[in-house]
């Protein structure tokens, strides 16, 4: 019989007996799906007699029948639940479940480390009044949502892609995975959508070569879904590796000591307010004082919308490094386009078109680089392995005032930005006119001042 999903959220906390297709287990009821997919903790095979700890899901698809049992006898029970498959046989399409017909396995949660990490986050983030508002959609099943989620994300040129679980590489668990577009943002649930969510989409979606998937670090959660799904990244945007790359750039090819976490890309290239850091931080710190807490189910409100935010400013992130990475580029074109039409003109009967000698405004380049690794030794600490030393995250915020910390200046002062490049390009184009007036005036006999 076709039963509401309310009826067996009502037993919640309490123990049952769950029939599959292929065994017998018994458990304390975590939480109910609206695909009749149920979460059990303590759970124990009846027909081995084998206990689990932590908790288990075991998909609607197998499911036969789910019994509540007495408290006193553990071995009578009352049926709530009977052919539960006739309920979910519209989703068999969408979700077959794993190969095995088993639970899907995940690391312990105790009851005490939920209660503790779920009251900890709420007094954490109940006195932030003014956060940002953010929608996000959660992805917890493969009715309704799942499908066009990911047709949305199909359709876009670049998404930003952010992990959370347990030891997230090929030995760890993934949780969450936070995908985010211009316009939506969307937070799925891997832990309750199981290895079916990458076959049904995002697997497809994760390896095509015309989206640009933004990521920070993007060598652990690779090598996790390599390993565990099947999946092969391609056209990734790596914002930890481009951060790396603006650094060398603004000081004339150095490299710096370390990289930088995304709370400290964001603080520094994004300058984003307090009350973001104070949520990002505070997930940080709940994260590792009990990593088990990406598994909490249901999740936190207050949690989901720090994973929200997350994704929604690696896109943002993307685009402030683009432009810095690119102003070099930007500002060399800019004095290309007004090399001759802002001139006289008379010099270009004698220019050849197809002349390949290196112009002056590329060469440039080379004046303004020497100058940047110049400044960048002043204002930095070398290692001994000639590498520059990077402010620690209090120091990012020190420097913001330079006279208060002059030994770290922001990376920024010294980025290649278009202001920047144009100031060094004025004073070279005023040389190159001075040298200019010099010979005429010697070709005419006469002496003309240098300002």
């Amino acid at each position: 019989m076709a039963l509401s999903s309310e009826r067996l959220a009502a037993l919640l906390g309490r123990t049952v007996k769950v029939t599959l297709k292929c065994g017998v287990f018994q458990g304390v009821l975590q939480h109910v799906n609206p695909d009749w997919s149920l979460l059990l903790r303590t759970v124990k095979n009846l027909e081995t007699g084998r206990s689990s700890p932590g908790i288990k899901m075991f998909f609607g698809p197998e499911i036969v029948n789910v019994e509540l049992l007495d408290d006193s006898d553990s071995g009578k029970g009352t049926t709530v639940l009977s052919e539960c498959t006739s309920a979910v046989e519209g989703n068999k399409k969408a979700d077959t479940g794993p190969a095995d017909c088993g639970p899907c396995s995940s690391p312990p949660v105790s009851l005490e480390s939920q209660l503790r990490a779920s009251n900890s986050l709420k007094s954490s983030l109940s006195e932030k009044k003014e956060e940002e508002n953010v929608e996000y959609t959660v992805i917890d099943s493969f009715q309704e949502k799942f499908g066009p989620a990911v047709l949305h994300l199909k359709q876009q040129c670049v998404v930003s892609i952010a992990g959370e679980g347990v030891n997230l590489c090929r030995y760890g668990k993934l949780s969450w995975l936070e995908i985010a577009s211009k316009s939506r943002i969307f937070l799925f649930d891997i832990f309750l959508l199981g290895p079916q969510a990458f076959k049904n989409g995002l697997q497809m979606l994760l390896e095509d070569k015309n989206i640009l998937k933004v990521m920070h670090d993007c060598r652990w959660i690779s090598d996790c879904l390599f390993h565990q799904y099947g999946v092969v990244l391609f056209n990734v945007f790596d914002t930890q590796v481009a951060d790396a790359l603006q650094f060398s750039m603004a000081t004339g090819g150095f490299l710096p000591h370390r990289v930088c976490t995304l709370r400290e890309c964001l603080m520094q290239h994004l300058k984003i307010p307090s009350k973001w850091d104070a949520i990002m931080k505070c997930r940080q710190q709940m994260a590792s004082e009990n990593p088990d807490i990406w598994f909490l189910r249901p999740f936190p409100p207050s949690l989901l919308k720090a994973l929200a935010l997350k994704a929604m400013h690696l896109l943002l992130l993307h685009t402030s490094l683009m432009e810095n990475l690119m102003s070099d580029l930007t500002a060399v074109v800019r004095d290309y386009l007004n090399t001759y039409r802002s001139g006289s003109g008379d010099h270009l009967w004698s220019t050849k078109p197809t002349c390949m000698e290196l112009p002056k405004e590329l060469r440039q380049l080379l004046d303004i680089q020497k100058l940047r690794k110049e400044r960048a030794m002043k204002n930095y600490r070398m290692n001994k392995d000639g590498l520059l030393i990077r402010p620690t995250p209090m120091e990012f915020k020190k420097r913001n005032d330079p006279q208060e910390d002059g030994n770290y200046r922001d990376d920024l002062d010294h980025s290649p930005t278009n202001k920047a490049v144009s100031h060094l390009t004025s004073f070279y184009n005023r040389d190159v006119l001075c040298q200019e007036k010099l010979e005429k005036s010697k070709s005419r006999g006469k002496s003309v001042e240098e300002p």
